[in-house]
């Protein structure tokens, strides 16, 4: 559903597997302190899982931050 919303939005992504590697989910949930994806970023900026996305579309705030 992320993927569809910023396809939506006519933006381009980078989208990282953290199954693809030994080590990458860990690395993932260090970093974010979360077990869940898809982890968003914006830049540097965590957004967090697509209902943090979500609700930063609904509130006209995703526009602000690209």
């Amino acid at each position: 559903m992320a993927k569809r919303l910023l396809k939506n939005k006519g933006l381009d992504y980078s989208e990282i597997n953290v199954d693809s590697e030994p080590g990458m989910r860990e690395e993932m949930m260090e970093k974010t302190k979360r077990r869940t994806v898809p982890q968003i970023y914006i830049g540097d900026y965590h957004v967090g899982g697509f209902n943090e996305l979500h609700a930063l579309d609904q509130s006209k705030e995703l526009d602000k931050l690209l």
